[in-house]
């Protein structure tokens, strides 16, 4: 294989400012009964970036009986679809492992006065 067919589709710099708009994206996103945002939150385990900028996401929420574990990945998913250029948006919802405190930013510990 040539060193042309392995190299990604996206340099360096441009994952990197598309990745911020993720997190920007992400950040828009708030658990209902917690006021802190989904990404500070430590919810989000994973996102991948395909080269022709499908995004797939691997997160969870804070409990599995969450109330909103039915919306939680529309609103990921309807939040992620309004980054210019991104392609298709996969959301899969996982408890394993399971979420802890320990998951948070340590913005989110702040506006939650865990310390």
């Amino acid at each position: 294989m040539s060193e042309q067919a392995v190299r990604s589709a996206l340099s360096p710099q441009e994952l990197d400012e598309f990745t911020s708009k993720l997190v920007i994206a992400l950040k828009t996103v708030f658990d209902p009964e917690i006021p802190v945002d989904i990404y500070e939150l430590g919810l989000i385990y994973k996102v991948d970036v395909a080269d022709n900028k499908d995004v797939t996401v691997d997160m969870t929420l804070t409990a599995p009986n969450c109330p909103v574990a039915g919306e939680m990945p529309v609103n990921v998913k309807t939040a992620l679809e309004k980054v210019d250029g991104i392609g298709q948006v996969t959301v899969t919802m996982t408890f394993d492992p399971p979420w802890t405190p320990a998951r948070m930013s340590e913005e989110a510990k702040l506006e939650l006065n865990m310390y």
